[in-house]
């Protein structure tokens, strides 16, 4: 049998050699014979060898097919609030990624019978269409004119993702070299999907989902077969057949890729016939309604994300505009909302009145189309009917003005300052439109959960299309009185209680040789005696605050400012009253120590994020919780997770300050808020000027702070204070949102004996009680146990307490012999007596 086998293989390499000496012995006779056949050999050799060479170069620099298999296309992130549902994405392209599954049949036959009828059987080339773009190219050389078809839609996979869209035949060919390799890699499913993810289709959007909503506003699930017709002519011209003046050439080509998908048999003539005659059916580009109006929220939030996982795919896998991430936040939209129409509100009501200060920004009419330059500008507003154009034509009493969609309409109520090229805001009036003023007044407002530190709503400005300058976190700003209940804090941890009386008089210090000497006064003036320490902060006493703080010591107060997070400040009293920097975040943050006992938790805005697969990647809350995952019970109590709080203040000193506060909503400076009816306490703020107005405060539950001014301070005016410009901006906040107010009392911790007290002279009372009137002169005070004021002493008993002390003085004096035998027992009645005047 081997002997046979060898045979056999001998006889084939014979026949092999023979017949090739044969090919041999024919190729050299007819090379020397005939002159033609040595141009022709000569002419298929070095084609050969140029295409060998070329494919070797061509194939050397090119991509890896094989990346594709774990291939992640850029997609946007996505921003969710506090109850899950989507607000916003960063996005400048729309992208959604969807499976294979998830394509409707029809849109996948429309898109291969308009791109590559052939798909599903050839091997990532088709050499009849390739044969007849070579045509059109070489027809098409020196008319300036693009020559299309002939790529498949692998090749148009592997141009999109892989080799770029430049025009050329060597990218053409590459894309056939990568068309090979990757049918060699992927399955027929896994290229459409890359395709059908991944194809430009105009309006911003990369693949059929995103295409899908921008053009029609639906999901691929729910499109007709007229609109997965259209959608296959968008690789083509996307920004030609998408707009509406080309409407008649986007009918021919969608009615066109109908009878091809007869001719493959995806539909009947019948269902072709009534495609045919539905219309396009295009929705107009408009924001994406999902997108909570929340911009300076939404932007602080990117900026911290751009600070962890940078901006673009080359900044990482986790990057903000690339990365696919899920981002949960702490925003409530209901809240947000209602901050954001509080302070607006506030601005309108401090600017109405005042003459129109000017445009919201200039366009030079020299750099071309002003309405061009205003759409560039990405400038708008989003308050009741009001929009952002620009001043094209003014002429005396008549102008025109023009918006960023092209539109163009006459304009009243010019002001004389008024010229071509400002961008301002207007309102329709009629047939015409009216001027607008937005308020130059600006502020900032943080509403906070001050048990966890999550931030349910921001608002930095007017509106952040027109300015993204976040005022809640970016501006530094003097807080004035709002800074007074950790100086009070401060006090109340050096022995002070909130019946010390304090010196409501005069205050000054010398401050150097350069400098002089520096004396306080108090807002508006006025001043003299003295005052419980609760009167003071109720009634944002200036005096009485530096008194505090040189008594409580500088060093100690700017010690608490610091722990707090307001700022670092040098030890002048100034700084007590509210002379240093600071922002809204950290002041509203500061106060909810003083709402948590004194427990502080970090103002966050993001709660998690989540990478595009769903894997959390951070979180704010990084507390461990043993035994959380467990697979079975143990039978033992549930995990707790300890308290992610740092204690920066003393419980009880921070319920001290807080109660005072409710005296300050009670009958102080912020006591317009006392109509709101519910358990509420903060402090009003006004700086010198006066150039801000403050207010920090709200219930157990909830805090919120806010401030007016301009963003360049200067007065606002002589009659500006925290307690009728700040507080009526929180006051409505509270209105509109009372549902999430639950109206529980304030509780104190341990540690804390409530006194009955005079609330003027700050003594112990025990024949009274308390009342629900807010001006009783009887209250209950918080006291730290041995701190409450002694009970006042009627004359009798101090005449018998001067009595003991004189007899005990005569028996010192009889002599030793008599003081050692009486000295113990006098010394027991005294503690006995003193032990009586609590």
């Amino acid at each position: 049998m081997a002997e046979t086998d060898q045979s056999a293989r001998e006889y084939f390499h014979y026949r092999i050699r023979r017949d090739a000496s044969g090919v041999v012995t024919w190729f050299k006779q007819q090379w020397h014979a005939k002159w033609w056949f040595k141009w022709i050999s000569g002419a298929l050799g070095l084609g050969l060898a140029i295409w060998i060479i070329g494919w070797t170069v061509l194939a050397a620099g090119l991509p890896d097919a094989g990346k594709l298999v774990d291939y992640e296309p850029p997609l946007p992130s996505v921003v969710r609030g506090d109850d899950g549902e989507i607000v916003h994405s960063y996005a400048r392209e729309r992208r959604v990624q969807l499976e294979f599954q998830d394509f409707p049949t029809q849109l996948i036959n429309a898109y291969t019978s308009a791109e590559d009828k052939t798909f599903w059987t050839h091997g990532g080339i088709d050499f009849g269409g390739f044969v007849g773009a070579v045509i059109d190219y070489v027809s098409k050389i020196g008319s300036g004119e693009r020559a299309v078809g002939g790529s498949t839609i692998t090749q148009q996979v592997a141009k999109n993702i892989l080799v770029g869209d430049e025009y050329s035949v060597t990218r053409k060919l590459k894309e056939m070299i990568l068309a090979r390799r990757i049918e060699g890699v992927l399955t027929k499913q896994e290229i459409i999907t890359l395709y059908l993810n991944e194809i430009p289709l105009g309006r911003r959007s990369f693949g059929v989902q995103a295409a899908s909503r921008a053009y029609f506003d639906k999901d691929v699930d729910e499109l007709t077969l007229p609109e997965m017709a259209f959608m296959a002519i968008l690789p083509k011209a996307p920004e030609r057949y998408g707009r509406s003046k080309y409407q008649d050439l986007a009918i021919e080509r969608r009615n066109w890729v109908i009878d091809e998908m007869v001719d493959n048999g995806h539909i009947t003539q019948a269902q072709a016939n009534e495609a045919k005659a539905a219309p396009l059916g295009l929705k107009t580009q408009r924001p994406d309604p999902r997108s909570v109006d929340a911009g300076y929220f939404l932007e602080e939030v990117r900026r911290q994300l751009i600070d962890k996982y940078g901006e673009q795919a080359e900044d990482g896998p986790h990057s903000v505009y690339a990365g696919g991430l899920w981002i949960r936040t702490s925003l409530d939209p209901k809240m947000q909302i209602a901050a954001r129409d509080a302070l607006r509100d506030g601005l309108l009501r401090y600017s109405a009145g005042k003459a129109w200060h000017g445009p919201v920004a200039t366009i030079d009419p020299k750099n071309g189309d002003l309405k061009k330059q205003l759409a560039s500008s990405y400038l708008g507003i989003n308050y009741k009917d009001w929009r952002i154009g620009v001043v094209t034509e003014r002429s005396g009493p008549s102008a025109r003005i023009g918006f960023a969609s092209g539109e163009e309409g006459p304009l009243t109520g010019l002001p004389d300052a008024l010229r071509v090229g400002d961008v301002i805001a207007a309102a329709p009036n009629g047939n015409v439109w009216a001027v607008r003023t937005v308020p130059e007044v600006s502020g900032g407002f943080v509403a906070m959960d001050p048990h966890t530190g999550r931030v349910v709503a921001m608002q930095g400005g007017f509106d952040s299309r027109l300015s993204d300058f976040n005022r809640a976190t970016q501006a530094l700003r003097q807080p004035g009185s709002t800074i007074k209940p950790f100086v009070y804090a401060t006090g109340l941890d050096q022995g002070m209680t909130p019946a010390t009386m304090v010196p409501d008089a005069t205050y000054c210090y010398y401050q150097g040789a350069n400098l002089g000497e520096k004396c306080f006064r108090n807002f508006g003036g006025g001043g003299g005696g003295e005052h419980t320490m609760r009167w003071g902060l109720e009634q944002s006493r200036n005096l009485m605050t530096v008194h505090i703080a040189m008594d409580a010591g500088m060093d100690n107060v700017t010690k608490t400012f610091s722990r707090v997070g307001i700022g670092d400040y040098q030890n002048y009293p100034s700084f007590a009253l509210g002379a240093g920097d600071t922002t809204v975040m950290r002041m509203v943050n500061a106060y909810s120590a003083l709402f948590n006992h004194g427990l502080q938790h970090k103002g966050t805005l993001i709660d998690y994020v989540q990478d595009r697969r769903g894997k959390v990647i951070w979180r704010s809350d990084n507390r461990a919780c043993n035994g959380c995952n467990m697979p079975e019970w143990d039978g033992k109590p549930m995990p707790r997770l300890g308290d992610a709080g740092k204690q920066v203040l003393d419980p009880r000193t921070a319920f001290q300050v807080l109660h005072m506060m409710e005296g300050v909503v009670q009958r102080g400076t912020a006591v317009r808020l006392r109509a709101l009816g519910m358990p509420l306490a903060g402090k009003t703020g006004t700086t010198s000027g006066p150039t801000n107005a403050w207010f920090v405060g709200g219930g157990p539950d909830m805090i919120a702070g806010m401030y007016v001014g301009f963003d360049q301070p200067r007065n606002l005016g002589g009659w500006v204070q925290g307690g009728n410009t700040a507080a009526p901006i929180f006051k409505q906040f509270v209105e509109t949102t009372r549902e999430r107010w639950n109206g529980r009392p304030f509780l104190a911790p341990r540690g804390i004996r409530m006194v009955r007290i005079d609330r003027r002279t700050g003594t112990r009372v025990f024949d009274g009680e308390p009342t629900s009137d807010p001006l009783s002169s009887v209250i209950w005070e918080a006291f730290k146990p041995d701190s409450e004021p002694r009970r006042t002493q009627r004359q009798d008993e101090i005449d018998a307490m001067r009595d003991t002390i004189l007899a005990e003085l005569r028996r010192i004096e009889a002599g030793p012999s008599r003081n050692a035998s009486t000295n113990g027992e006098a010394q027991e009645n005294f503690a006995a007596e003193q032990g009586g005047i609590y």
